[in-house]
């Protein structure tokens, strides 16, 4: 039995749905500054695959790295954590 590598997965929050089967997730944290000790918010942009199209903007979601889909495109949704209200 061939032994899978281990993926990363990220917990988001989706800023837009527009496109087809695709969905934007912005992961947002926060670090200290080395230097002056501040907390500093940092944030990242993912494009992941929704094959469902159920996603929508504002949407706490789990996302997990695959195989490159698309240009763009290498990470895809595992499960929707919290509806937007």
């Amino acid at each position: 039995m061939e032994k899978r590598n281990l993926r990363k997965e990220r917990v988001g929050l989706v800023v837009s749905n527009k496109m087809d089967k695709s969905i934007i997730v912005q992961i947002v944290r926060k670090y200290r500054h080395p230097v002056y000790g501040k907390f500093v918010r940092k944030s990242n942009k993912f494009v992941a695959h929704d094959e469902k199209n159920d996603c929508n903007i504002g949407d706490t979601v789990r996302i997990m790295e695959t195989r490159p889909l698309s240009k763009r495109k290498n990470w895809r949704l595992v499960e929707i954590i919290e509806r937007a209200k």
